[in-house]
């Protein structure tokens, strides 16, 4: 079970029993698998996208990234991974389906913010 102890201890306290816990513990890590999944998918699908990163290089709102594959891997809780464009690569801390063709994910370092990618610069 990925809750820590005070959080198993307040769930207790609203009257969640051991198992009901560990139904929602194991729910949990099967939805971060399913995002995970589905991230990846949008990269595979898209040999471009666009995203809201802020850019020195860029002279558009929303550059263009050429993609060469999203490695995301999940563990309990957390999904962790590697997001590949054509000439740079960055850590990848988290992420969201944010519907309507675009996403949204933590990177690491060099960026450090949450950026939302898209198929279409209009879906930004």
């Amino acid at each position: 079970m990925h809750f820590d102890q005070r959080t198993q201890r307040a769930l207790r306290d609203v009257g969640l029993e051991t198992d009901e816990l560990r139904a929602a513990s194991e729910a949990v890590v099967d939805a971060v698998a399913e995002d995970a999944a589905a991230l990846e998918a949008f990269f595979d699908e898209h040999d471009t996208v666009y995203s809201d990163m802020e850019m020195a290089h860029s002279s558009s709102d929303y550059p263009e990234h050429d993609v060469d594959y999203a490695d995301i891997p999940t563990h309990a809780d957390e999904m962790r991974g590697w997001l590949r464009f054509e000439t740079w690569g960055v850590s990848v801390e988290d992420g969201r389906i944010l519907g309507d063709g675009h996403v949204e994910l933590s990177l690491g370092p060099t960026i450090d913010d949450r950026v939302r990618f898209a198929a279409d610069r209009d879906t930004l």
